[in-house]
């Protein structure tokens, strides 16, 4: 059931002060535009059965959405919609502890393209980094935007990067020009230039975590990786100054026309829906725009979980043949056992 209404509300705030003359003026103190979405717009893997002997064609060519169904406790079998480029676990109906992935492409459900791939020397750990894996390395002709949804510690921008290191560091073909990676801050988007320093300098504290990130996929030795802390970061400062890796602030890529370039939009929950609509609608040929975050963790005032742009993205570009969405669950979270049990907690 949609439990929310989709809706938008214009809001103008105004108060009565007093003008140059005997007459009071109106002055209009700010415009706000609010956004209500569905809960469809978060798509969570669904496991299906279909039949045994449709293995082998699965596997070949993908089967028909007709073939998939899924059943109730007494073996009643439903009819299932999909939604374009929906990621699917599938289950031989003989053999249910044999598993399958797939994605819904069209009329039907084919089998995913880079499951032994390694970006970067990274493997998946777990069914949601295999759709995520699918998604971010399916090239920016077929998937020019994909949306990832997930808590903390489900690898998000970890794996994002990694494909992203793997298509312009290490992949021959050109496919994109360069990796930017834009980080929303809550506080201060649209007025940055107060702060000291040039770009790099003023949005350098919101981008520490990409650096955290980068160290553990540059060196994925975990034993070793800290022993030579001057060699890790040299490594990292190369990535940088060779241009492969860059880092914008939101206001600065607004306004812009983006050409074969890797883009990454961290913490996508902060933007609102005018911002994420200036970002994707700026897209030029061959880039491809990643937006990753967790609509629950919301730092910016007056956004929630229904009204940031994360959530308005992923509703109004369901469907669209150029949209892939992933939402990864707790469980597949990858960091600490004490932050596993907090996200379930907490």
């Amino acid at each position: 059931m949609d439990l929310w209404r989709i809706e938008a509300v214009s809001c103008v705030s105004a108060m009565i002060v007093p003008g140059p003359t005997t007459s009071p003026s109106l002055t209009v103190i700010c415009e706000c535009h609010f956004f209500w979405v569905s809960s469809e717009s978060t798509l969570t893997p669904r496991e299906i059965y279909f039949p045994e002997e449709k293995v082998k064609e699965f596997k070949k060519k993908g089967i028909p959405l007709t073939d998939a169904y899924q059943s109730d406790e007494e073996g009643n079998r439903s009819t299932l919609t999909f939604h374009e480029n929906e990621f699917v676990i599938l289950k031989p109906d003989q053999s249910v502890k044999k598993t399958l992935l797939g994605r819904v492409s069209g009329d039907k459900i084919v089998p995913l393209v880079y499951k032994k791939s390694k970006p970067y020397g990274i493997s998946p750990r777990n069914v949601g980094q295999y759709f995520m894996q699918e998604a971010l390395m399916t090239d920016a002709e077929t998937a020019p935007l994909v949306i990832i949804k997930g808590m903390a510690g489900t690898a998000k921008t970890f794996y994002s990067l990694a494909v992203g290191l793997e298509k312009v560091y290490n992949n021959p073909s050109q496919e994109y020009r360069r990796v930017i990676v834009c980080r929303p801050n809550a506080q201060f988007d649209d007025d940055i230039g107060f702060l000291p320093g040039d770009e790099k300098e003023k949005i350098a504290p919101l981008m520490r975590p990409v650096i955290d990130n980068l160290e553990q996929i540059i060196d994925s030795d975990e034993k070793k990786r800290y022993e030579d802390e001057d060699e890790l970061s040299d490594k990292i400062t190369e990535i940088f100054e060779r241009g492969i890796i860059q880092t914008e602030a939101l206001n600065f890529i607004r306004g812009r026309s983006i050409v074969k370039t890797y883009l990454i939009i961290d913490e996508a929950q902060n933007m609102t829906p005018n911002q994420v609509k200036g970002i994707i609608t700026r897209a030029g040929h061959g880039t491809k725009i990643i937006l990753l975050g967790d609509p629950q963790q919301i730092d910016r005032p007056f956004l929630d979980e229904r009204t940031n742009g994360l959530s308005y993205a992923a509703k109004y570009m369901m469907n669209s043949p150029l949209c892939w969405q992933i939402t990864l669950s707790a469980e597949e979270c990858e960091r600490s056992a004490l932050a596993m049990d907090a996200i379930k907690r907490l």
